[in-house]
């Protein structure tokens, strides 16, 4: 085996990609500490949940509306709702329905708009125009405003919440995936692959598809937070996730009575809709600097 077939040598452009991508995101701080904000919320929203469920769901009434506080343990370091449920367990547990939903959302959309994308920017047809002429019908319509709209003709549940949210975000990926599709398909090395026999399934997957990816994340990572805050909307407005279910909108509305009172109850839901979609935000102004090629010479001077 050759020095250039050998596994090491191969492994070390892997390597020195990583180590580069790491090394920007320590030295972009605000990045750096979105990134771990987000690590931790999962980490919260897959354990944290489980372990503080039944602070979440217990009544406890001379909790009622307590105020932040460590005299009845850390449960209610937080203070508690109008039931006397913690609401730092109600923030963890809503964590898990909130970033569930907005993870199956983004993924479905991502999933079909980046598919029809492919479709309509390889071939050129009556159906491919039949699927921008109902993207255009989609997009003219307000997202909120259809969500509401379809939520009240079929209930509000889980899956109807997902279809909403995916339906109205598809459009984005669907157009921008077309769009780099019909630039790049025109490029040297896609004619030099075409001359070569190479199929369109293979310059699909080898060309396009790495080209279009991180275009794709970045977005995805926006568009996470997009989600999130119509959800959060959407639960608001009581059209989202339904008792004994609760999300994070859902426990702004509940706490809404109460603000006076008890400010806490809708401050600190409203707190993490507002960190989580922040973090979200400027991890993905990170990844569009990383990902775009114009942009890289900043952290290559860095290193050097």
């Amino acid at each position: 085996m050759s020095q250039i077939d050998h596994p090491m040598t191969m492994a070390k452009p892997a390597r020195a990609s990583t180590s580069r991508i790491l090394g920007s995101l320590i030295q972009d701080r605000p990045a750096l500490a979105a990134c771990a904000f987000l690590i931790l919320l999962a980490f919260s929203a897959t354990l944290g949940a489980a372990l503080m469920a039944p602070q979440a769901t217990g009544v406890n009434m001379a909790m009622r509306n307590a105020a932040p506080q460590l005299g009845e343990g850390f449960a209610y370091l937080l203070g508690g709702d109008n039931l006397g449920r913690s609401v730092l367990a109600r923030l963890v547990t809503g964590a898990r329905t909130t970033l569930g939903i907005a993870t199956a959302a983004v993924l479905c959309s991502l999933t079909i708009g980046a598919t029809l994308g492919l479709f309509v920017g390889l071939r050129q047809g009556l159906m491919s125009d039949i699927i921008m002429r109902l993207t255009d019908v989609i997009m003219s319509f307000p997202a909120l405003l259809t969500a509401l709209i379809v939520l009240y003709l079929l209930g509000p549940s889980p899956v109807n919440l997902v279809i909403v949210l995916a339906i109205t975000r598809i459009p984005v990926y669907l157009r921008t995936v077309r769009a780099e599709v019909l630039e790049l398909r025109r490029r040297p090395f896609v004619n030099a692959a075409r001359a070569m026999g190479a199929s369109e399934g293979w310059i699909t997957r080898h060309h396009l598809l790495p080209l279009v990816a991180p275009t794709l994340l970045t977005i995805a990572s926006v568009d996470f937070a997009a989600v999130i805050i119509a959800e959060s909307g959407l639960s608001f407005l009581g059209l989202g996730i339904q008792p004994p279910n609760f999300t994070w909108g859902a426990m702004v509305a509940a706490g809404r009575p109460y603000i006076a009172q008890a400010w806490w109850v809708t401050f600190f839901p409203g707190l993490a809709i507002m960190l989580t979609t922040l973090s979200l935000t400027l991890l993905s102004n990170w990844l569009r600097l990383v990902t775009d090629p114009n942009q890289r010479w900043r952290f290559t001077r860095s290193e050097g």
